[in-house]
């Protein structure tokens, strides 16, 4: 009788409630992309004038085939950012218009990049007018355009209609510059451009995007390269004087050019810009691209040469991409425009690979020394030999970090591991280089496979795409080997350690000692760092706040975190040298006393270490000639 009084009072109380809630549909999906030629010709004016406000006007003429519905698009994955990072919240003032009549546009409440519009009837072009408010602050993103320099980026001003491959849609672009200004880009103009303003070429969408500008008032041309396929070395910087690069400098970067094409055995553009903007005002950048590369430096890369031999992997590296990355891109990095997701499972050859490459150049070119490049590979050797995070999170799974955190900042690197297919990445590839040299009996190296995998097609820059299997067969075609066993074990294991059998091979081993090395040295000192990361486990800032703790490392295990404010090292006031000496006295037995600041909270915290500094090196082992110094040395005078 009870069960039943219940029964009957949980119907009833039932019946009275109000009704669940249940998902409202979703829109239709963004129009898919189809490969059809487009109906006319994209016009795109940017203003780029405005330099106390550093807004971009733009101008845009869309054709449309007829009346009736028009999705456009704001580009949102871009390739070398691996990631959907286009800054559409820096689109601003949209209007669109027919004539004199306007045309209400709704943003796709799912696709927020996505803006659907009705065509009215007997119309055959739509003007659109909008701003790109670049960032006037780094907090706010990465500042674009400052009183002396621009770097313009078309996805971030244009639009485009959804439906149809970037590469269908032809797009000429028109840019007006600060008056007396000079531009610099793989574009090339088309004649009879007023003073000013700049109309380039008819090119696909593809190609524009593909196609930044470096432009300032400060900007000096060099030629590294005068053949048939020519390739240029574009300067923009701050001051008039940050141009004054070397005869000798000049030539190191001209024997990149000749190193590059001998390694790839192919050139993959009809000419080649490499722009190089050297300011502290402009934030700093390096993204590839397929006739050119956006490399951001420090305003001393020329004349303050040896302060800063870390700044000089960058351009070996972007260059080094318009082969791997841009000419060969993974299968499913390839898209057929910008809002379609990128999947990232190749990276470590699109990145990895260029890691490495970029720094056997950088050393064959003599950009660095034989003994700076071994500092570079030592530097990465003992950084990736001491992630934590390996553990739990294979290799393979570090190429979906863009997508994941977008490079935020991160409370616990060494553990959570961010990215890390660049580095580890060129590991693999040094392991299997001298894994090919030592099977072959230097006959072979992952130079052949350079020239095989990305050297195909000499002159096309149509991008080849490939997978996983296709690596794997040309590696077996330099040398047969269970490449696909190598590459899964390294990918998915969770050592212990990095894949360093590479060094060993190459005659050189991972070693510490209590002396920093000089390419270590010059880069806390540019980044106004002090990096005890294989000591008591932390990176400190020269304003005393920890910027890495490593995960399970003395640091972390006294409570310190990122963030953490050192106020005092052993009862004296904080100081790089002050802790440094600290860490030496710790090994006779003085215990490593400090006084930090984490929010508002102060305490005293006692770092049990008695192992002194540490600082890794490449010691030589065996006898003879080394692979690894073979791997660096020049092959082209």
């Amino acid at each position: 009788m009870v069960r039943l009084a219940l029964a009957a009072l949980l119907a009833s109380a039932a019946a009275a409630q109000s009704p669940q809630p249940q998902p409202v549909p979703m829109p239709p999906a963004t129009i898919a992309p189809v490969d059809k030629p487009y109906p006319g010709t994209i016009k795109v004016h940017v203003d780029a004038t405005d330099l106390d406000r550093r807004i971009l006007t733009v101008h845009e003429t869309v054709p449309v085939a007829g009346p009736g519905p028009l999705t456009l698009l704001y580009p949102q994955w871009l390739p070398g950012k691996h990631s959907p990072r286009g800054p559409v919240d820096k689109l601003a003032g949209l209007i669109v218009h027919a004539g004199a009549a306007r045309i209400e546009w709704t943003r796709d409440p799912v696709d927020v990049y996505a803006f659907h519009l009705d065509v009215p009837a007997g119309v055959s072009t739509v003007d659109l007018d909008f701003e790109f408010v670049s960032p006037t602050a780094g907090n706010q993103g990465r500042v674009v355009v400052t009183p002396d320099m621009l770097n313009l980026e078309f996805d971030q001003t244009t639009l485009y209609p959804a439906g149809y491959f970037t590469r269908d849609i032809p797009v000429s672009a028109t840019v007006k510059f600060p008056e007396g200004w000079q531009a610099a880009t793989a574009l090339r103009p088309v004649a009879g451009a007023s003073a000013g303003e700049i109309t380039y070429g008819t090119v696909p969408f593809e190609t524009l995007v593909d196609s930044p500008i470096f432009a300032g008032r400060y900007v000096r041309r060099v030629p590294l390269d005068t053949s048939s396929r020519p390739v240029t070395l574009d300067i923009v910087a701050d001051r008039p004087d940050l141009l004054a690069a070397t005869d000798e400098q000049i030539a190191k970067h001209a024997h990149l050019v000749q190193e590059a094409t001998t390694l790839f055995g192919s050139k993959h553009f009809d000419h080649y810009d490499l722009l190089l903007a050297l300011s502290d005002k402009q934030g700093g950048i390096g993204l590839e691209h397929h006739r050119s590369s956006e490399n951001g430096s420090v305003p001393g890369y020329f004349i303050e040469w040896d302060k800063n031999p870390n700044a000089h992997g960058l351009l070996p590296h972007e260059f080094s991409h318009s082969w791997d990355g841009k000419f060969r891109r993974g299968a499913d990095s390839w898209t057929p425009n910008y809002n379609v997701p990128m999947r990232n499972s190749l990276l470590w050859v699109y990145e990895g690979g260029t890691q490495y490459f970029g720094t056997i150049l950088g050393a064959r070119s003599g950009i660095w020394t034989r003994q700076q490049g071994l500092d570079v590979l030592a530097g990465f050797a003992a950084t990736y030999d001491a992630v934590a995070g390996r553990v739990w999170k294979p290799l393979i799974d570090t190429t979906n970090d863009p997508i994941t955190a977008s490079r935020a900042p991160e409370p616990w690197r060494n553990w959570q591991r961010s990215e890390d297919y660049y580095v580890e990445g060129a590991l693999i590839w040094l392991d299997a280089d001298t894994l090919i040299r030592e099977r072959s009996g230097g006959k072979r190296s992952l130079d052949d496979f350079a020239a095989r995998f990305f050297g195909v097609d000499d002159g096309s820059w149509t991008e080849l795409s490939y997978t996983f299997d296709d690596v794997v067969a040309n590696l077996n075609a330099v040398e047969p080997y269970d490449w696909a066993t190598f590459l899964h074990d390294r990918l998915t294991g969770h050592g212990p350690g990095a894949p360093l059998d590479g060094l060993a091979r190459g005659g050189y081993r991972l070693v510490f000692t209590d002396k920093i090395n000089d390419m270590a040295k010059a880069g806390d000192t540019v980044a106004k760092r002090v990096d005890l990361n294989y000591s008591i486990g932390l990176t400190v800032g020269d304003d005393a706040v920890i910027t890495q703790v490593m995960w399970q490392g003395p640091a972390f295990a006294a409570g310190l975190t990122v963030g953490t404010t050192i106020l005092a090292v052993d009862g004296d006031a904080f100081s790089g040298e002050a802790l440094k000496r600290a860490v030496t006295a710790a090994k006779t037995g003085t215990p490593l006393e400090v006084i930090v600041k984490s929010a508002d909270r102060f305490r005293t915290v006692r770092i049990a270490w008695t192992g002194g500094l540490r600082y890794p090196h490449l010691e030589r082992i065996g006898t003879g000639p080394a692979r690894l110094d073979a791997i660096l040395a020049a092959r082209t005078k």
